[in-house]
């Protein structure tokens, strides 16, 4: 099989869908073990382009990255329009795994997507306009796959009931951690003790909430800094309290230094795909509290601690009890994030792409 893959997200600083993608990719080229042909597929300008290459480094796999300036308009242009096909830019393909940026039509072959959340289609207030534009848009395309992965039998039900995708129709191919991400390796040194929250600073993270919990917690442990690690976003509500410390985007090996040396790593999310900061923050060997939406139950496990964040006493709670017994978590969480390798992904979405061949 000639297997060609959007990339496209990858011109861009890499948070949740580029780190999936990136995984995915590395995934699959141990899973086709020179069997099949890779093919990283994406338009992008200069700086994209060179993003891109940094990101896929190392892997064996051909590059189509064709040079265009003002790439995202002429990306939304070819999807809208529908022509030329994709094979006349990127040859000859068996499938064809288009993002959430790009879905150009195609001759033939297997038409696949991956959908790593539905949160336009449950909680339209929590997205920018714009995302919700780009979503809505892209529904008509998903429903014309042979296949859809999905990152979670919780997001492989959402595409079942709100796009209608016939349920035997998806896949689920779970994301696979870094293996940056380990218990063993440098920490982060902060000057004293902290919690750690990963994440794009939006309404949907709940980031107010955890705000609220950690200075109910101070009050009882003035020694703690809470620190925000993530890109900023369009989170309007404030954000500033004593204690808490703002980084904005970090590199991954900055992260796994954060991951390793916080005293408990806090993700209040609203609503979820998947959650890999948790899956991350747990292969880390740091203790983990995490929402209760069942949204996260498949990252959790039993590994991380829940509670409900709009319980802000619940919340403060569950963080003094992950401090303080961090070290009885510890093996549980590494366990439970052994469970997500790339290789895994790799495999589940080449046998995914297999079952749409034509027989």
């Amino acid at each position: 099989m000639r297997i060609v893959v959007d990339v496209s997200p990858l011109s861009r600083p890499r948070t949740g869908i580029g780190n999936y993608l990136r995984g995915m990719l590395a995934g699959l080229s141990e899973a086709v073990g020179g069997e099949h042909e890779l093919v990283a597929f994406g338009p992008s300008g200069p700086r994209g382009r060179t993003r891109i290459r940094a990101a896929l480094d190392g892997l064996p796999l051909e590059l189509r990255l064709p040079l265009l300036p003002r790439a995202q308009w002429w990306r939304t242009g070819w999807s809208r329009l529908g022509r030329p096909p994709v094979e006349s830019i990127a040859g000859p393909l068996d499938v064809f795994h288009f993002s959430d940026w790009m879905y150009p039509s195609q001759r033939g072959g297997v038409r696949a997507t991956t959908v790593h959340d539905l949160v336009p289609l449950r909680f339209p207030e929590l997205v920018e306009r714009g995302t919700r534009r780009m979503h809505s848009r892209r529904l008509d395309a998903v429903r014309s796959c042979d296949v859809v992965f999905a990152n979670s039998r919780f997001t492989a039900g959402e595409a079942v009931e709100l796009l209608g995708v016939p349920e035997e129709r998806v896949v689920v191919a779970y994301p696979g951690v870094d293996p940056l991400f380990r218990p063993d390796g440098e920490r982060a040194g902060l000057g004293g003790p902290y919690i750690l929250s990963a994440s794009t600073l939006e309404p949907r993270k709940n980031l107010p909430a955890l705000v609220a919990a950690f200075e109910l917690l101070r009050r009882r442990r003035p020694e703690l800094t809470l620190v925000l690690a993530g890109p900023a976003g369009w989170e309007k509500r404030p954000l500033a309290a004593e204690g808490v410390r703002q980084l904005g985007f970090v590199p991954d090996e900055e992260l796994a230094r954060l991951y390793r040396g916080a005293a408990a790593f806090a993700y209040p999310s609203r609503f979820e795909g998947f959650g890999m900061p948790v899956v991350e923050a747990l292969a880390s060997g740091a203790p983990a509290v995490v929402s209760s939406h069942p949204s996260l139950d498949e990252a959790s496990g039993e590994a991380a601690l829940r509670a409900d964040p709009e319980d802000v006493e619940a919340f403060a709670n569950a963080l003094e009890q992950a401090i303080d017994g961090g070290g009885e978590r510890r093996a549980s969480g590494i366990a439970q994030a052994a469970r997500f390798t790339r290789r895994a992904c790799g495999e589940a979405v080449l046998a995914g792409y297999a079952s749409a061949m034509p027989r």
